[in-house]
């Protein structure tokens, strides 16, 4: 630690990569892999990370070439820097997997999430939920005399933070799209 208090290597999106790749830090990073869009592909990915005891905190799937039949797959995981690179060498493995960018490490990226929020509640709550929905900008999908739909699109932490606000004004049920991430520039 210097005199800043900031620790050696402590931003992943620093100009300077300091950090030790043998450290026991476990990190979240955000996988974008480019695969053929072909039936059992998804399971192969998962099945890598299944089969060693690798976790997936967020996976999202999408067609994005219709005419070359490519999709691509976004993930998040979390893990030392070794088994991060473990990771990733492994998936260029497979045989339909065209790319895989490590978007955390890669520079700066642009992540978001949609989640939908189902509220129940009277009186206040319901005018307090309304309040909280508006500094989220969120919008009411459904609303009926007992329950509102809520839908918030934003970094997961956002989403988190939304949540929690709403649990105490009668956060009834919660869907998360999963993040979806691209490289910002060029």
């Amino acid at each position: 630690m210097n005199a800043l208090n900031i620790q050696k290597g402590a931003s992943s999106h620093s100009a300077y990569d300091l950090r030790d790749p043998n450290a026991q830090v476990e990190e979240r990073h955000t996988l974008a892999v480019l695969v053929e869009n072909e039936p059992g592909v998804l399971a192969r990915v998962i099945g890598l990370f299944s089969g060693r005891g690798y976790n997936i905190d967020s996976l999202t799937v999408a067609e994005v070439d219709h005419t070359g039949h490519q999709s691509r797959i976004t993930m998040v995981t979390s893990g030392t820097p070794a088994v991060i690179e473990q990771i990733k060498a492994q998936l260029g493995r497979i045989v339909p997997v065209h790319e895989v960018h490590d978007l955390t490490v890669e520079g700066a990226s642009v992540e978001r999430e949609l989640g939908l929020f189902k509220v129940c509640g009277q009186g206040d709550k319901r005018v307090e939920a309304l309040r909280i929905a508006e500094i989220f900008r969120a919008n009411v999908v459904d609303s009926t005399l007992e329950s509102f739909v809520f839908e918030l699109v934003g970094t997961p932490s956002k989403l988190d933070a939304f949540a929690e606000l709403m649990r105490p004004l009668g956060l009834k049920e919660l869907a998360r799209t999963g993040v979806a991430a691209l490289a910002r520039g060029i």
